[in-house]
């Protein structure tokens, strides 16, 4: 937590900047803290969950809106707090729609984590780590939205990238044709 100024609230327009609550603001910090305004006006509701591990998902559909405040501190958080959520069957459709240019968007998934301190990672339907250059395997019929063609179960994906800050899908070729296809429907082959 930081010392708030006056800048900040004025920005803020003196309430939370993620949940508009006016009740005992402070400062949080974004890490890292090597970027200029990098410090958001906080209630104390959102500051605890913000550095704890219990969240109130209700409280955080204040995410909706703030995701796409004018200032990119906001947007940061919002974006990490909505990773967070993930499980939440909001969470993921406001990601989804959210944009965040590409400067604040590698910020926020600069400080994107698991529970074990490493990157998030791309699983595979079976919970298996992708990384590129990986091949995989379709679990399941799709219909290619513009492709025309039905990519069917079994087909062998060479060659996969992964999409940076996207761990639910990856990029490969099917029938000579780039697609991005959602892990749940892959395995490692």
């Amino acid at each position: 937590m930081a010392t708030l100024d006056s800048i900040i609230l004025d920005r803020a327009n003196h309430p939370c900047e993620l949940c508009s609550s006016t009740d005992n603001l402070d400062g949080y910090e974004v890490s890292p803290s090597d970027h200029a305004d990098n410090l958001i006006a906080a209630c104390d509701v959102c500051l605890a969950q913000l550095t704890g591990q219990d969240l109130d998902a209700k409280h955080w559909f204040c995410l909706k809106e703030s995701i796409w405040s004018e200032v990119a501190a906001v947007q940061v958080t919002a974006f990490r707090m909505l990773h967070r959520l993930k499980s939440e069957p909001w969470a993921p459709e406001v990601l989804d729609q959210a944009y965040l240019d590409e400067d604040t968007l590698a910020w926020a998934q600069d400080g994107l984590d698991d529970d074990h301190g490493d990157r998030i990672k791309t699983l595979d339907s079976n919970g298996t780590a992708l990384s590129d250059g990986d091949s995989v395997t379709l679990i399941k019929d799709l219909d290619v939205k513009g492709g025309g063609f039905t990519a069917k179960r079994g087909t062998l994906v060479k060659g996969i990238r992964l999409i940076e800050g996207d761990p639910d899908n990856i990029e490969g070729r099917v029938n000579k044709m780039s697609l991005v296809l959602k892990v749940k429907f892959l395995k490692k082959a």
